[in-house]
């Protein structure tokens, strides 16, 4: 075991199992709020096109725009944590948020209904369940990025534990994701889409509870950057720390009106990616040093492209769910028959078998100056996710009707798994290896702000695939010809683009100044 503290300068000296102990609280924390995240993403768009009878493109830019909205405020989330309230105080608000929206989401009153030609909708209730994306929105924005600021801050800049640490906190993602898809998912299709969701605001307490409980094993490396500054005057008796909750809950209100004008948030998310990728080259090229400034640039591309790679990978959530509710055959060995939406537990359960397997494998590749660099691994995950749509595409093709075999979409998540950890693990360590420390949380927010852009688009390229049916009727609302061919187009795009990293990889890694 004595290698496992080799050149860990600046890491966090009380250790558990060769890891510092803080990573444990991390994975708990995580685990538990990914567990209501997802128990709850699992149904949303089967909810909205069943119980709101939304057809698919509107249930799909719904989900795009809610998607968005999540991985773009971290940005603001990461900001306020660097600037003012450090990593835990952002974390607890953000916990506290999450609990009030995932519980409100319990409540969603009378089904939507057909008058004629006309959907009837108790917009009250609609509205409320806008309030409930709004808080589990802002939530996320000051939980996500932070927690895994947090993550590196326990590992010193030569460690050569975090990148394993990295995948070893996003195996815990994964554990809560995997058991929330298959138990929210089926309590909401069996037992009602509320008990769904207030079964996901459940685990949501847990992880805050988690959090509060450990963080007493976090050594101050989460603390604000200036305690006395928070209790200093902002406007009249409050504070600057309670001026900074209230505008989270400014934030809630702004969330609100954005879910309900979905296009504005494309919108915003398009030119909110390239100001923030522009501040963070200015700032590479004007503060910091030559060395600095290029890791950052490196950092900017990465972060970028990688957009493309979600785009396809949360079709998993809108396009491949409704896919399988209507032209699956879900019948195991006549056995049982998988919910709908618990095919999503496919991926968090091949995360949980093969993220052990490929934390290994990067170190023993390491070993043997083997392992391939972060832009090739950018690269590798482009060309297998993008390989995996092709492949389903031709393989749906091969059956007819609504029965197709489940084989294909065990190969698809087979490839999006895959190709997320080669991408997302590493993806979540480059920022903290390649960013400052002076603006890492800005930096690992645009990074989900380049993540929201993709899940938005997902939500686009889902939308395509949809027939204009509402979810009330008996035909089909996807269209099976058209998703075909978009995932055989999306497919080819992604391949292109990691052929495109592949070529510019010797130029990257110079960029990155050995930082691997």
């Amino acid at each position: 075991m004595s290698d496992t503290v080799v050149s860990t300068e600046g890491s966090q000296q009380r250790e558990f199992m060769g890891h510092p102990v803080g990573l444990t609280v991390c994975f708990l924390t995580e685990m538990w709020e990914r567990f209501s995240y997802y128990g709850m993403r699992t149904i949303l768009v089967l909810y909205l096109i069943k119980y709101h009878l939304f057809t698919n493109e509107k249930a799909s830019m719904i989900y795009g725009a809610y998607a968005g909205l999540v991985y773009m405020m971290p940005i603001i989330g990461g900001y306020m944590a660097d600037r003012y309230l450090g990593s835990r105080k952002a974390v607890t608000y953000g916990a506290i948020l999450l609990v009030l929206g995932h519980g409100l989401m319990g409540f969603h009153g009378p089904q939507a209904y057909m008058e004629g030609e006309t959907i009837v909708r108790d917009e009250f209730y609609l509205s409320l369940f806008f309030l409930s994306l709004a808080l589990i929105i802002t939530g996320v924005g000051f939980l996500k990025a932070n927690i895994s600021t947090i993550v590196g801050a326990l590992y010193g800049p030569n460690d050569p534990r975090r990148d394993g640490g990295f995948t070893i906190f996003y195996m815990g993602i994964n554990v809560g994701s995997v058991l929330s898809t298959i138990i929210v998912g089926y309590v909401g299709e069996t037992y009602g889409w509320s008990y769904g969701f207030m079964l996901a605001g459940i685990g949501m307490l847990f992880g805050l509870l988690v959090f509060l409980w450990g963080q007493k094993l976090l050594d101050g490396r989460a603390d604000p950057p200036n305690a006395p500054e928070l209790k200093e005057s902002a406007v009249g008796p409050i504070n600057k720390e309670n001026a900074i909750y209230l505008f989270g809950i400014a934030l809630v209100g702004v969330s609100w009106f954005m879910m309900q004008y979905q296009d504005l948030v494309g919108q915003l998310l398009g030119v909110s990616g390239l100001v923030m990728l522009a501040v963070i080259l200015v700032y590479g090229f004007t503060k910091c040093t030559k060395v600095e400034g290029q890791r950052l640039a490196v950092a900017c591309f990465l972060i970028a492209v990688q957009s493309v790679f979600w785009a396809l990978f949360e079709q998993q959530a809108a396009s491949l769910t409704v896919l399988a509710d209507e032209q699956f055959n879900r019948d195991i060995l006549g056995i049982f028959e998988v919910k709908a939406s618990q095919v999503q537990s496919m991926n968090p359960l091949f995360i949980v078998i093969f993220a052990p397997v490929f934390a290994w494998m990067w170190v023993k590749l390491a070993n043997k100056g083997w392992e391939p660099s972060t832009p090739a691994k950018f690269a590798i995950a482009m060309l297998l996710i993008g390989l995996g749509y092709i492949v389903f595409s031709w393989g749906m093709s091969l059956d007819d009707g609504n029965s197709k075999s489940f084989i294909w979409l065990v190969l698809i998540y087979l490839s999006l798994t895959l190709a997320e950890l080669c991408l997302s693990p590493v993806g979540l360590s480059m920022v903290t290896k390649l960013s400052v420390s002076r603006i890492v949380g800005m930096v690992m927010g645009t990074w989900f702000l380049f993540t929201a852009l993709g899940n938005y688009v997902a939500g686009w390229i889902s939308s395509l695939t949809g027939s204009g049916a509402h979810g009330g009727s008996d035909g089909a609302v996807l269209d099976v010809i058209a998703t075909m061919e978009v995932y055989t187009n999306i497919g080819l795009i992604s391949m292109g683009v990691g052929v495109f990293i592949l070529l510019l990889t010797p130029i990257l890694r110079k960029g990155m100044h050995g930082v691997h």
